[in-house]
């Protein structure tokens, strides 16, 4: 039985127009015409001998044992064949096979008859043909004439909308659908028309009847159609329903843009805020954001879903409509938010299931319970008619709901939608939640700060001090550098720079205790090498009480490998001391602007041992300014143990030298030009201008070891006194330095020295060359002494005891105000 190709070729195969080859029984060519080689190109010596198959393109090639055996010795078979032309492209052709009339011994042959199929030739597709294919066709097909008036359509048009085929002719597009937008489309039309080039895959979105509240998207081609002459005469044009594809497309860009501009930093309601830009206007035209507060205040939110029994008040985070200034919203960002109980968006909390309405009730008021701030409104005043609410899970709890609402868009929401909205929220929540845990981190982290830095410096005559602390880690904000200025005795100061190994929180720990027990080693007035050895001390114990098989905890080991520099000023006679652990580079900059770099014996690194610490003194012009820095002011260029350090003091001086009109502002312009945005290591900078004590604020005595000598010193205090306007201290005064100066006789042995300093407090300094301290008692009411210390820590602010290389100064301090009542 013929198949219908077979048939369809045999009704229409012409044999005048058939080349002749011949066939043997090996299906090899025997016989080779002139007209076969015309169409072909080979000439007979070329393929005569040839198996068929090696004429035929790959294809073919594979079908021919097939064909061979169903036409058989003596059948027939009519098909195409494309055969490889000589110069290789293939030729299209009608195949006729019938058997040859051959002598009886003969063996058998077979005569092909080969008629060019190419441009279809041996094919007649008739107007009726044409017409049942473009009526049948799934696609909308339309033609028109040069007045884009439509001279025929198929059935597939009528479900774009514009009624039934007859209805259209003669009309135009603006005619049959007046809501489309004709003019954009038949502006393409014309264009065809004019150039003649075709537009392929043109998108448009709009409505159709079939669907008129639902947005569709329809892509379309036009193809200008000319007479025999050449000459335009219409264009047709084709539409396809890809409505599916383009929300598809819509769904993944809004997932692609929610992933790039969702969450980009770590603030909770600019991420909130971020939520909301994103899905308008792509998903809805009105989108809000409510969180609970404990959200915003980085809390801990209760894990699953809210239990609720009284009006909820959320923080609106973030809004956005496709209307400016968001109209819609009832409050505004940073306002509660309150909805009563029972309402979708509690129902959301305190289930944790997103909730969709196609068709809102216009005469429905807001769900909000609306306080001051706020106001009530119906959904017809704001213009909403559909909603979705998806509640913001993440970790698995609940932070909050997103609301979201259409306007302008005349399409309700669906489920398709609402999938989209929750996978989108779904993201969103991860990054909200990561904004509020680093919002609870950060604000442990400052409180932390806050307690291990130095508020604000304290006050003191001896210097003018600026510092400039900026930590390696941004998202803390905090690391192991640390600096101090601590008030000393007799109007000193100490400064203090170090650094701990590591950032973050670990690191501010470890720098914290290090910090408090150079504070207490300042008290006990020591030089600078014995604060160090002390510290190093401290250090090495501290690493020692932690368990080698547990991980480093704050307080321990990280301290280890520590550096710290310490200096004491004295305003009365511009001496400092200073000593080091570990990296130190301190520079002096003279009232002249020069730089100068102090040799400074480097010792060893907190904990790790090695030399004893040694210390190096150097006198300070007034006006000269000491900077001390921690080695993350020059990380820039490298670790410090591969940077070369002649390197550094040069980099370091020629931005010191640079002058700047305040201390503050220069301390400022020396890190900003040293130390990139993103330091690699944290950074601590410590400038203080040195200050010189008036000659005329200070006098000293010395005293001889007599106890007459008691009363003559009381009235030089009381004269001195009265000079400096400080006549209200010349009671408690007098008591302080009588009672100090007769301990001194009593106690120590050689000559007494005196010391009145004015300040900002008046300080009182008695020295001899015992190195005994003395210590406050609390006699009985019985005891006839004992009362002096005692006396002496009632009337003055502090007092205490340092040692010095000949002897011991007992110092005290009183506010210049005078004595408290």
């Amino acid at each position: 039985m013929a198949t219908s190709e077979e048939s369809g070729v045999a009704r229409r195969f012409d044999m005048a127009d058939a080349a002749v080859v011949l066939l043997d029984a090996r299906t090899a060519v025997a016989g080779w015409t002139d007209d076969a080689e015309q169409l072909f190109g080979y000439r007979p010596a070329e393929v005569v001998g040839r198996a068929v198959a090696d004429l035929l393109m790959p294809e073919d090639a594979a079908r021919l044992p097939g064909l061979t055996r169903r036409c058989g010795p003596s059948g027939t078979w009519t098909g195409l064949l494309a055969v490889r032309h000589r110069d290789g492209h293939p030729v299209v052709t009608t195949v006729r096979v019938v058997s040859a009339v051959e002598s009886a011994d003969g063996p058998p042959r077979r005569v092909a008859l080969v008629a060019d199929m190419t441009g279809a030739a041996g094919w007649h597709m008739s107007r009726t043909v044409l017409e049942r294919m473009a009526a049948h066709s799934p696609i909308g097909i339309a033609i028109v004439d040069a007045d884009l008036r439509f001279v025929w359509s198929n059935a597939a048009l009528e479900q774009f909308g514009g009624g039934p085929a007859h209805q259209r002719i003669g009309k135009r597009l603006a005619d049959i659908q007046p809501g489309l937008d004709a003019e954009a489309l038949e502006a393409v039309m014309r264009r065809v028309l004019e150039t003649g080039e075709a537009v392929i895959g043109y998108e448009h979105i709009g409505s159709v009847a079939s669907a008129p509240h639902r947005e569709t998207a329809h892509a379309m081609s036009f193809t200008r159609l000319d007479d025999d002459q050449g000459n335009p005469i219409g264009a047709y044009y084709t539409v396809v329903d890809v409505s599916e594809r383009f929300r598809a497309r819509e769904r993944l860009t809004l997932l692609d843009q929610a992933g790039k501009r969702i969450g980009r930093t770590l603030d909770v309601m600019r991420t909130a805020q971020e939520l909301a830009d994103v899905a308008v206007p792509g998903l809805a035209d009105f989108v809000v954001v409510d969180l609970l507060e404990s959200v915003l205040e980085g809390g801990e939110p209760a894990p699953g879903p809210l239990s609720v029994t009284d009006a909820v008040p959320l923080r609106r985070a973030g809004q956005q409509s496709v209307n400016e200034g968001v109209p819609e919203a009832v409050v505004d960002v940073g306002q509660v938010a309150r909805y009563l109980v029972g309402a979708p968006p509690i129902s959301c909390l305190t289930s944790g299931d997103s909730w969709i309405e196609e068709r809102l009730d216009p005469a429905a008021k807001e769900w909000s319970n609306s306080g001051p701030g706020g106001r009530a409104a119906t959904f017809r005043d704001l213009g909403l008619h559909t909603v979705m609410i998806v509640p913001i899970r993440a970790r698995g709890t609940t932070l909050g709901i997103t609301t979201f609402f259409r306007k302008r868009r005349k399409d309700p929401f669906d489920q398709d939608d609402l999938a989209l909205a929750e996978e989108f929220v779904a993201r969103a929540a991860l990054c909200l939640d990561n904004a509020r845990r680093y919002t609870r981190e950060r604000d442990a982290a400052l409180v932390l700060q806050r307690h291990l830095l130095p508020h604000r410096l304290p006050e003191q005559d001896a210097m003018e001090v600026a510092a400039c602390y900026r930590p390696a880690d941004e998202l803390t904000g905090l690391g192991g550098d640390w600096f101090d200025v601590i008030p000393l005795s007799g109007a000193r100061v100490a400064l203090v720079v170090g650094d701990v190994v590591g950032h973050g929180i670990e690191a501010a720990a470890a720098m914290g205790r290090l910090r408090a027990a150079v504070q207490t080693l300042a008290d006990l007035d020591l030089p600078p090498q014995e604060v160090l050895a002390h510290l190093d001390d401290l250090v090495d114990r501290a690493g020692h009480e932690d368990d080698p098989d547990t991980a480093p905890r704050a307080d321990g080991v990280p301290t280890k490998g520590a550096s710290c520099l310490y200096a004491v000023y004295d305003p009365v006679g511009g001496r400092c001391s200073m000593a080091a652990a570990g990296h130190g580079l301190p520079a002096v900059v003279g009232p002249d602007g020069t730089v100068d770099f102090p040799e400074l014996p480097q010792g060893p690194e907190l904990g790790v041992g090695g030399p004893p610490f040694e210390s190096v003194e150097l006198e300070l012009a007034e006006g000269s300014v000491l900077a001390l820095c921690t080695d993350g002011l020059l990380a820039a260029e490298g670790p410090a143990r591969v940077r070369d350090a002649a390197a550094d003091r040069e980099r370091l001086r020629r931005v010191l030298e640079r002058r700047a009109p305040g201390l503050d502002d220069r301390c400022q312009a020396v890190v900003e030009a040293l130390v990139p945005a993103r330091p690699p290591d944290d950074v601590v900078l410590l400038m203080a201008r040195a200050r010189r004590l008036p000659a005329d604020r200070m006098v000293s005595w010395e005293l001889p070891g007599d106890p007459a000598a008691v009363a003559e010193v009381r009235k030089r205090t009381s004269r001195q006194l009265c000079e400096w306007g400080l006549d209200e201290l010349t009671f408690t005064t007098e008591l302080v330095v009588s009672e100090l100066v007769t301990n001194a006789i009593r106690h120590a042995a050689g000559p007494i020295r005196l010391r009145l300093i004015m300040s900002r407090t008046l300080v009182c300094e008695v020295w001899d060359a015992s190195p005994t301290a003395p210590h406050l008692r609390h006699p009985k009411t019985t005891d006839e002494g004992g009362r002096g210390l005692f006396l002496i820590s009632q009337f003055t602010q502090r007092w205490g005891t340092r040692y010095t290389q000949d002897g011991k100064i007992i110092w005290t301090e009183q506010s210049l105000a005078g004595p408290a009542v």
